[in-house]
Parts: structure tokens; C-alpha cells; sequence
């Protein structure tokens, strides 16, 4: 009886614990979308468009997002923090080596961008 009784608590405790982490994943997700569409922040949608979202403005400048959720999160982080290192040629500034977004906001970035099918 006591096995089933701690067993039973694991599985609550465990229960609250992956929902307190897709809640999480929730709020990082709204938050890389925010810096996404954002033109004081990310505005990465001035020149992507994803997800069906559009901004006035160029929009199309870079190549439309699309299946990114496929794509390694660290492959992300890294076009993200300085594209010029996988694409020397690549017009997309360096968010992270130029210190305009932190690394945790260029998680939240990555976290919306696997979102993108």
C-alpha cells in the first residue's frame, strides 16, 4: 500500500512539474514572439515573414521562415547571434555579437521559431 501511495505522489509531483514547464515554454515563446514582431527589439519580421504574420515594411528582404522547427536549436542561436559565421555574405546583422539582443532573448527567439512549420 505504501508503494502505490508514493508512487501515486510521484506521479502528481511529476504531473505538476511538466505542466509548470509547457507553461514556461508558453511564456518563452510568447516573449520570442514579441521580439520577433517588434520593431524596437528583434523586428526580425521586416524582413522575414513567418507564420503568416506581415509587417509594413521590406518583408522580404530575407528568406520567408518556414520549417524551422526542424532545425537544431543551437543552428538557430548561432544564425541568430552572428549569421556572418555559417554565411560571410549574409545581409542579417549579428544580433548577438553586437550586443543588441541578450542571449536569453535570443532563446525566446529560438523557442518561436521552432513554432514555425
Amino acid at each position: 500500500m505504501k508503494l502505490i501511495k508514493n508512487l501515486l505522489t510521484a506521479t502528481v509531483l511529476s504531473s505538476f512539474v511538466a505542466i509548470s514547464g509547457f507553461a514556461s515554454d508558453a511564456e518563452l515563446i510568447k516573449k520570442g514572439e514579441k521580439i520577433y514582431t517588434t520593431n524596437t527589439l528583434g523586428n526580425c519580421i521586416a524582413c522575414h515573414a513567418a507564420n503568416g504574420k506581415t509587417l509594413d515594411g521590406p518583408g522580404s528582404m530575407g528568406p520567408v521562415l518556414q520549417y524551422l522547427s526542424a532545425w537544431p536549436d543551437e543552428a538557430l542561436y548561432d544564425k541568430i547571434y552572428d549569421p556572418n559565421t555559417a554565411n560571410p555574405i549574409s545581409v542579417m546583422p549579428a544580433f548577438g555579437k553586437n550586443g543588441w539582443l541578450s542571449d536569453d532573448e535570443i532563446k525566446a527567439v529560438v523557442a518561436y521559431l521552432k513554432t514555425i512549420n
